[in-house]
């Protein structure tokens, strides 16, 4: 880094990727700066500059100290240790140190007290919250949200029939005779053995996986995962005007039936050339239709405890999905096929059987766009939401 590219750095001032310091003594805040940074985008340290932006400069007995207690510190006080860069740079006739802290690829950091940190504007902060700490384990790919298992629940909550029906349709009949068995009188496995034998369920208790495939009334232990669909009066969500509205419920085979009803039926079929006995086509193609929902409904962020929204405006369709997309996924990889299964378990079962029109091969989002060229996807990190929009034919 060149003087001048110092001095411009430093005139705009602080910011989530640049922060200032005058001097530093304390190994432990040493850490949490090292660790936030990692945690986050990466970023620079500038040492010999005061929060105000003033360089103040550093002496050479003061460069040598800093470069040690920043090696030792990134070496023994942060894990997993991390390999910041630094750069003494001469200003004004003094010198500032630059350490450059790049984004960690394995995330999650802690310091050496076991704390999380993350960058929040200019400052840090720690991580407190549980499903915070675990969406950072699960961008590390080291905990997925499906296998969690869901407190209070056991086998009792499992739809038989749904379970009975998967279970003969994929392992046939034989397998089905020798294997499934909730009569303890009847020779078989136990289902609570089965359960866990198939990945959905942790001794007595159903993971978060096993509830929202085959659950009952997944919503009674899991209260926020509902659908709320809305068909709104004009194209503004403030509205208060609405032509049809739905809190839907039930495993995932039913709120995607559910919530493709409740597209289907708000709009309109477009005669075209067929004749006044036949039926129209939807104004949008259907198969777009089932890939996003479907879309939606798997991919969704479930460490987060929020409801998906379906919204249809006149001129526009929004599917909003908790949590943006994982890991260094963009909407431009998604739009050329590039997938990341942030739930690979319920996206397993949901190639199996007919639980939902899924194949779980990365092409969803591309057979979309062939059908919707004007699709629009966005991923909102700041307010950790995906949401397709999907524009709809003037009336």
């Amino acid at each position: 880094m060149e003087a001048i590219e110092l001095i411009e750095l430093i005139s705009r001032g602080e910011d989530s990727r640049t922060q200032f310091k005058q001097t530093v003594t304390n190994p432990e805040s040493v850490a949490a700066d090292l660790v936030a940074f990692s945690n986050s985008n990466g970023g620079r340290i500038l040492i010999g500059v005061n929060d105000q932006g003033t360089v103040i400069g550093l002496s050479p007995a003061d460069i040598r100290r800093i470069n040690q207690l920043i090696s030792n510190t990134a070496t023994n006080c942060v894990r997993p240790s991390v390999n910041p860069t630094t750069e003494n740079i001469s200003a004004g006739g003094v010198l500032v140190m630059v350490v450059t802290v790049q984004a960690g690829i394995s995330k999650p950091y802690a310091d050496y007290n076991g704390v999380f940190w993350v960058k929040s504007g200019a400052d840090k902060r720690k991580v407190t919250s549980r499903e915070e700490v675990q969406r950072m384990l699960q961008t590390a790919e080291l905990v997925h949200a499906d296998e969690v298992p869901v407190e209070g629940t056991t086998n009792g909550d499992i739809d038989l029939e749904h379970f009975r029906t998967f279970f003969l349709k994929q392992y046939g009949k034989r397998q089905f005779d020798e294997s499934f068995s909730d009569d303890p009188d009847r020779p078989g496995i136990a289902l609570g053995q089965l359960l866990n034998n198939l990945g959905l369920a942790r001794e007595a208790c159903l993971n978060l996986a096993g509830l929202m495939i085959f659950g009952r009334q997944p919503q009674r232990h899991l209260p926020a995962f509902v659908v709320k669909a809305v068909a709104f009066v004009g194209n503004d969500s403030a509205g208060d005007k609405y032509r049809d509205s739905q809190d839907i419920e039930g495993c995932l085979r039913d709120l995607f039936r559910q919530t493709m009803s409740f597209i289907t039926r708000n709009l309109r079929r477009m005669q075209g050339g067929k004749g006044i006995n036949t039926e129209g086509d939807l104004e949008i193609p259907l198969p777009a239709l089932e890939e996003l929902v479907v879309n939606m409904l798997l991919h969704r962020d479930y460490f987060i405890s929020a409801p998906w929204r379906v919204f249809l405006f006149d001129n526009r369709i929004e599917l909003i999905s908790p949590g943006a997309l994982p890991n260094n996924l963009t909407v431009e990889n998604i739009r050329n096929g590039v997938s990341v299964i942030r739930n690979p378990l319920i996206a397993s079962f949901a190639t199996k059987g007919d639980e939902l029109p899924y194949r779980g091969i990365g092409t969803g989002v591309r057979r979309a766009l062939a059908s919707v060229p004007a699709l629009e996807l966005d991923s909102a990190h700041e307010r950790n939401l995906f949401t397709a929009r999907i524009p709809r034919q003037p009336a």
